[in-house]
């Protein structure tokens, strides 16, 4: 009706090639072209819907698409040109190669219920909803993700899968699933009630002594029933449902930005002059200690709102490592680790790019051909890794893999051409040498690929990754691999801060950061080489940074005994600060730098961003890591 013949051409097709691979199944050697041809389509289909919106015209030539779909179709049914472009038949019995194939593609440990009754005494019963169509396949998925958390199951029906029949079944009667042991029925049965289609499931107790199969012990209560006996009752469990609803980010951030006005208020209101005398009443300290409490919490819910998981970015990386891995002629496995993370929204959309990147860039740099990697001595397969770990209040997302590393002479090299060096090349720890690589316009391939080699590297990473108040780091060794960790905060709107005093001058210093706090006197400080303080802690030396210096600020401590010193650490740089006072813990809001500003590299000197105190006066927040990389 829309005229959008292309898109119409498309799905038809891939709807033939799927209804084949449903009703007769597929033989494992085209399982890789069936993928690709599905990747192939979904992505016409995506680029088709976007012209659409765009009021594009569409593709109109689409018959190198229909001539491989038909090619592929006539190779997996065996069936000539003419034949293949009839009429699908309708479902029938499978032959055996398709019962074979659909046997083959049972999960894990799953069996049909048809022998040793006996060694499967607990069961649970599970029905589905109404609604839910084909509930035979319904039952299969649940089966399947049942069996990837407890192998050693037996159901009924038992060709849920390849018999169309089944459904009905299952709608009247539900899908039994059987267990060898006790722990293995309560192990699933959150599972079963967060599965999406599931309406309620009933857990059958075992007979006595535990010999008789859950199939038995139904008959045994209809048998019961039959004699006018009264059956035990097994206990109903109405299934759990998530209700979910979607709401614009844009009303999120609005709210974000109400509860930052919120925590600004309370502050105002618990630091008026008032509210500090010593006559105030003690029912007003009551009073501003719950709307604390009840701040707290609202600000906890508001930023749990906006946490989703980092598994939708990690997860389209397997695409990425599969197109290039055929392109580049790599045999490569791509690993997750702590996909279930949560993060801040705005963060998830921000970091997609730079993992991209970065697994782009093992894939072409890191990881070695499988004759490379055979002569090396390592497996013929490399591996990438996406980590992500929450480690309190900031994420840890690191992408690691197992390639030849960065050939540190050819870096130096690169960068002398460049007349990037300063000094003597033995004379640049391993730290100096991959920082080059973050440079604009930096990199290693001489030859422009499809992949890399023009000079949009990993400056691109670093750059968008401190737009969102995180850093990165590179690790190395030559022939094991590469390691590149950005750190990055959860949210960005909200921190927990230390205020210290220079001057007149208010400084925030996040907790995160903070690692101890402490006065000294001046026999304690010695200097380097270069005329700088350092202070020993603990057998440890550590430079210290005078923020009255650093700013060119006028200061109340005359000496280092006068002030306070706050030692304070980054994932990679331990070192101390000197202030006038500390001033106490606050929960600040932090606010963005005017745009103005952008062009004094304001953040490149320390300064991450501003707060607006209680008494309305405004704080710098200090950057601690580009603090300590500019002094």
């Amino acid at each position: 009706m829309m005229q959008y013949v292309s898109l119409t051409t498309v799905t038809h097709k891939v709807e033939d090639l799927f209804y084949q691979v449903r009703e007769n199944g597929i033989d494992a050697r085209y399982i890789g072209e069936l993928i690709d041809l599905v990747f192939k389509s979904s992505d016409f289909i995506k680029e088709e819907l976007a012209k659409v919106e765009n009021s594009e015209p569409l593709t109109e030539d689409i018959s190198d698409f229909e001539r491989k779909t038909d090619e592929f179709l006539n190779r997996i049914t065996g069936k000539a040109p003419q034949e293949a472009q009839a009429a699908p038949a309708p479902p029938g019995e499978p032959p055996a190669e398709a019962q074979a194939e659909c046997a083959a593609a049972q999960p894990a440990g799953a069996r049909p219920d048809e022998t040793g009754e006996g060694d499967y005494p607990y069961a649970v019963r599970v029905f589905f909803d109404d609604d839910a169509q084909m509930p035979n396949l319904r039952a299969f998925m649940l089966v399947k993700a049942i069996s990837e958390a407890y192998a050693d199951i037996r159901y009924q029906p038992s060709d849920i899968q390849e018999n169309p029949k089944t459904a009905d079944e299952v709608s009247r009667n539900g899908l039994l699933v059987s267990f060898r042991e006790q722990q293995g029925l309560n192990s699933v049965l959150k599972l079963i009630e967060s599965f999406v289609y599931t309406k309620s499931y009933t857990v059958l107790d075992a007979a006595s002594g535990g010999t008789v199969a859950a199939e038995s012990q139904e008959k045994k209560e209809t048998a019961q029933k039959e004699k006018g006996g009264q059956t035990p009752a097994a206990p109903v469990h109405a299934a759990a449902k998530q209700s979910l609803i979607n709401v614009n980010l844009s009303k999120l951030d609005k709210l974000m930005d109400l509860m930052g006005e919120i925590v600004i208020t309370e502050s105002m209101v618990t630091s008026a002059p008032t509210a500090k005398s010593t006559g105030v009443d003690n029912n007003f300290n009551k009073a501003s200690r719950q709307l604390r409490k009840l701040t707290d919490e609202l600000q906890e819910i508001v930023m749990s709102i906006r946490m989703v998981p980092i598994s939708g970015v990690f997860q389209k990386m397997s695409r990425i490592v599969r197109d290039m891995s055929k392109s580049l002629n790599k045999n490569v496995e791509l690993v997750l680790v702590g996909e279930d993370t949560e993060v801040d929204k705005a963060i998830v959309d921000n970091i997609g790019d730079p993992i991209m990147h970065l697994v782009r860039n093992a894939m072409d740099h890191g990881i070695e051909t499988a004759a490379e990697r055979v002569g090396a001595g390592k497996p013929e397969i490399g591996t990438i890794t996406l980590t992500a770990q929450n480690t309190g209040g900031e994420i840890l997302i690191s992408v690691q893999d197992d390639g030849k590393g960065i050939n540190r002479a050819g870096v130096l090299e690169k960068a002398k051409r460049q007349g990037l060096l300063k000094k003597s090349e033995r004379d640049y720890s391993a730290k100096e040498v991959y920082s080059f690589l973050l440079m604009p316009g930096f990199s290693t391939n001489e030859v422009v690929t499809e992949f890399s080699g023009r000079g949009v590297g990993m400056d691109v990473v670093k750059r968008n990754v401190e737009e969102i108040g995180g850093n990165v780091s590179l690790t190395s060794e030559e022939g094991k691999g590469t390691k590149v960790l950005m750190k990055i905060p959860l949210t960005l709107a909200i921190v927990d801060g230390m205020k210290v005093s220079v001057g007149d001058t208010v400084f925030t210093i996040p907790i995160n950061n903070i690692r101890q706090l402490f006065k000294a006197d001046q026999s304690s400080i010695i200097y380097d080489t270069d005329k700088n303080e350092i202070i020993m802690v603990r057998n440890q030396y550590y430079p210290i940074i005078k923020l009255h210096g650093f700013f060119n600020l006028e200061s109340k401590a005359q000496d280092i005994s006068d002030g306070i010193i706050i030692m304070v650490e980054t994932h990679e740089k331990t070192y101390c600060i000197f202030a006038d006072a500390l001033l106490g813990e606050q929960q600040v809001v932090v606010k963005s730098l005017p745009i103005y500003l952008n062009q004094f590299n304001v953040k490149e000197s320390g300064i991450a961003g501003c707060a607006i105190l209680g008494d309305g006066s405004i704080s710098l927040i200090l950057d601690i890591v580009n603090l300590a990389n500019c002094n």
